[in-house]
């Protein structure tokens, strides 16, 4: 077992030698002309700026977090030690993933643009190359962080057998709070910050003036380039590691609670998991390589080209999954690498739907396109039903693989569905499915990092003037980057689903510990004794009084659902009132500055830049802390019971509304690229400027509160496992 254990570090220490790989072949690629190279480099410094600021006000409230955990750890004893140093380091990496993926981005928008000069494939291989750095860097330092953290806490805790593993991964959970407290931060404030700048930049310069996308004039295009870079890179990022992580996290706990009475076969689940993403690793290294396009390719050859890398990565993944369970003679290996199967299927499915839906090749966006010759408010009435009516396949697809993944776990033991031995082993399947759709992060984040890269490319060619037959390949590529980067929202929302259903369970084990720490260390259920430590699952809910019929239950389930809408209210609120700041620069700009739309003088990009990263950094404070404060306070007051219906809650509601935010958004955007084509009467038409209009109401959806979602349901998850030992011994009711 200790043998096999190395292979993921090693996995992990590969992914970060690729990733800097394909990082020095990026730089040895020509930037272009001298005007290429200067507007590459003002989004970069516009970039790095606000991330430095960011990372100011996100380091504070980390360390007022970890203050606070500190005093609960070592002043009250009612929470783990270690769950500090956990926290911060959990951050860290997540900062770093996105901060590391966010450079690479801004140094290969030109260099992509310069490639599209000689060839649509070498256009399509070093963006989608670049991308994958983000890609290869999530999986590496994810993988690495984990690694680590099981060699520390292996070394310095004295507990033995059965409940020190149950003591590691619990405690390897709590880092998962840093990681989607930072993520969240930079979801929502990347979000509110390129949406900001894109507002102002479509509805002054597309509407009012009729001036190209990206066209230099537009005084909001540098502030535009550099949101794209830290909302849907650096944001992405932060937010896929946190899934990641917490996928293998969660699964590896609920296999320690699973296997307790088994030392040897509790080792193999909890290594499992890991050995799984291990591999994913490698498998999506070979899937990057086969990413190539032909010359004068459409958008359905182009993803064909994308979705043969991901696929291969996929089915030899399947196979690996299989051969990583039999090696470790897993019982029911093969029902258990079932588990892992659905979960990849159901990532494909929900990919495929994603892009039916929002991708112009096929009949929905196309249908929002036909609408705008009606006028905008057509537009949004068809993008927001097609939005409701996209929620449909995703959540079958959540649910059959929930049901199919504890299934296949428990052998089909339908008769026993619910038994202790048969729920613990369930939910074990259903966090392995998770893993599974996971697995292949490395090579769907990269087709997810590269549509920002794309689009950057496309606006340094506008704005350097370059040939047509540029614009024509970066436009392409664009489109094709809307539609990935959509799938890719999907794909994060759905994976969100099966962790945070997992995190629901490792919760109860959570609490299990918090138990401990207070000194409980028996638990009365309907007149019997049990010991804390051999408690079932069922054991917690019938003790807590955790069912439909409890009313701390039910409000728990009302709070978590409201908190899904009050965060995409707030969100919303947050960049509609950034983009009007930043509509009225722009117009105050092309009345006062005289000459910037004959191209005579220049606008000043600096001070557009200045109000969406103030913006973004006044707005998101707000609602990231209330994502925290939340699931403390249900705790407080309704105890475990609360808690439980919270996290439900947010799920069932945040899960749908995300779904729906993500599509409705992606719909109206590739609708406005559909008319850019030269359908419904092309650029500058009435129908151009409703479709328009349509992409800045799904701004915010697609790239704020949307993407923000699956981040909250998982950080009010990470929460309440934090908090857990406060919960189990403070409540009011």
């Amino acid at each position: 077992m200790d043998t096999l254990f190395w292979f993921v570090p090693l996995a992990s220490v590969l992914a970060l030698l690729f990733a800097g790989l394909f990082y020095k072949q990026m730089r040895k690629a020509s930037e272009g002309t001298e005007t290429m190279r200067e507007i590459a480099a003002h989004v970069r410094k516009g970039a790095m700026a606000y991330l430095k600021q960011q990372y100011k006000v996100v380091t504070v409230v980390f360390i007022v977090l970890a203050l606070f955990f500190a005093v609960l750890a070592y002043g009250f004893n009612v929470q783990n030690p270690w769950v500090p140093f956990a926290f911060l380091t959990g951050g860290f990496f997540s900062g770093l993933a996105g901060f590391i993926g966010m450079k690479t981005a801004t140094y290969a928008s030109a260099r992509t643009a310069n490639a599209a000069r000689n060839s649509l494939n070498e256009g399509l291989k070093l963006a989608f190359r670049s991308g994958a750095v983000m890609g290869l860097v999530v999986v590496g330092l994810g993988l690495l962080d984990i690694s680590l953290w099981y060699l520390v806490l292996d070394y310095f805790i004295d507990t033995t057998g059965a409940q020190k593993l149950v003591i590691i991964t619990t405690t390897m959970l709590t880092f998962g709070m840093g990681a989607s407290t930072q993520a969240l931060f930079a979801r929502v404030g990347g979000g509110i910050y390129t949406k900001a700048a894109d507002v102002g930049a479509d509805l002054v310069g597309k509407v009012e003036a009729g001036i190209p996308e990206d066209d230099p004039r537009n005084p909001a295009t540098i502030a535009d380039n550099v949101g794209d870079n830290v909302g849907d890179v650096a944001g992405m990022g932060a937010d896929l590691y946190e899934s990641y992580c917490g996928s293998i996290l969660a699964t590896a706990a609920l296999g320690a609670s699973a296997f307790y009475d088994g030392a040897d076969l509790q080792a193999k689940a909890v290594l499992a998991p890991m050995l799984i993403a291990a591999a994913g690793i490698l498998l999506s290294i070979v899937g990057i390589y086969t990413v190539r396009t032909k010359e004068g390719a459409g958008m359905q050859q182009l993803l064909k080209s994308l979705g043969t890398g991901v696929n291969l990565s996929s089915v030899l993944i399947a196979v690996a999954a299989f051969g990583i369970l039999y090696l470790l003679q897993m019982p029911n290996w093969f029902g258990i690498s079932c588990s892992v199967i659905v979960g990849l299927i159901a990532g494909v499915i929900i990919g495929q739907s994603t892009e039916y839906y929002t991708s112009h090749s096929h009949k929905p966006t196309q249908s929002i396109a036909h609408s705008s010759n009606s006028g905008p408010a057509t537009v949004i009435i068809s993008g927001l039903g097609i939005g409701m009516v996209s929620t449909a396949i995703p959540v079958l697809t959540i649910t059959c693989a929930i049901i199919l993944a504890f299934l296949c776990a428990t052998g089909f033991d339908t008769a026993n569905l619910l038994t202790a031995g048969n729920l613990s082993l369930g939910l074990y399947g259903i966090g392995i499915a998770a893993v599974g759709m996971l697995s292949t992060l490395g090579i769907t984040l990269a087709t997810d990092a590269y549509g920002p890269i794309a689009d950057n490319a496309g606006g340094n060619a506008e704005m350097s003037k370059l040939e047509p037959h540029v614009r024509q390949h970066t436009d392409v590529l664009d489109a094709l980057g809307n539609t990935t980067a959509a799938t890719g929202k999907g794909f994060a929302i759905g994976s969100a689903a099966l962790t945070a259903l997992a995190l629901l369970a490792s919760y109860i084990e959570e609490v299990k510990m918090g138990l401990q720490h207070i000194g409980t260390t028996t638990i009365d259920i309907a007149g019997r004794t049990v010991e804390v430590t051999r408690a079932t699952i069922p054991d917690f809910m019938a003790y807590y009084q955790v069912d439909l019929m409890n009313p701390k239950v039910l409000i728990g389930v009302f709070i978590g659902s409201m908190m899904a809408f009050l965060f995409c209210g707030l969100t919303m609120n947050a960049v509609g009132r950034a983009a009007r700041k930043m509509v009225e620069e722009v117009r105050r700009q092309f009345r006062e500055i005289k000459g910037i739309l004959t191209g005579e003088a220049t606008p000043d990009y600096a001070r557009c830049v200045a109000i969406s990263t103030q913006g973004a950094q006044r707005e998101m404070l707000f609602p990231s802390i209330l994502a925290i404060i939340a699931p403390i306070l249900v705790g407080i007051i309704f105890g475990v019971a609360g808690v439980m219906g919270l996290l439900v809650g947010g799920l069932g509601a945040g899960f749908v509304l995300a779904v729906f935010m993500a599509n409705a958004g992606g719909a109206w955007d590739n609708a406005k690229k559909y008319i850019e084509e030269g359908h419904h009467g092309g650029k500058g038409s009435e129908a151009h400027k409703a479709t328009v209009v349509g992409d800045t109401v799904g701004d915010p959806f697609k790239d704020t509160s949307g993407p923000s979602l699956n981040i909250l349901i998982k950080l009010m998850s990470m929460v309440a496992i934090v908090m857990a030992g406060l919960t189990v011994a403070f409540s009011l009711l």
